[in-house]
């Protein structure tokens, strides 16, 4: 069952960063210009009081965690991050392979 969410979610993330490389590339072919939908700016449209409560929470447990690797991944274009969630996402739910020789 859980190997079901997973797949799920990782098929839904993968759609996301799909639907969101194309919508940047049609902004960027419009505006004749390079547009890039940072991880920051999408989650500040969906839930902007959570990403300003994150940054206390972390430099309240440990500084290092926001400047150099939170910073970095919320600067980040949105699309790859999807992807790359989705197929870590994907790869974990998946089967596992039979053992060969062996008995169960």
């Amino acid at each position: 069952m859980i190997r079901f969410v997973f797949r799920f979610v990782g098929l839904l993330c993968l759609a996301l960063g799909f639907i969101i490389l194309v919508h940047d590339g049609t902004k960027s072919i419009a505006d004749q210009r390079w547009f890039i939908t940072k991880v920051s700016d999408l989650w500040i449209t969906f839930h902007e009081p959570s990403l300003t409560g994150l940054r206390p929470a972390l430099e309240g447990v440990a500084g290092v965690l926001w400047d150099p690797i939170l910073v970095n991944v919320l600067n980040a274009p949105s699309w790859a991050a999807l992807l790359g969630v989705g197929a870590i996402l994907i790869l974990v739910g998946r089967k596992p392979k039979p053992l060969i020789g062996f008995a169960r």
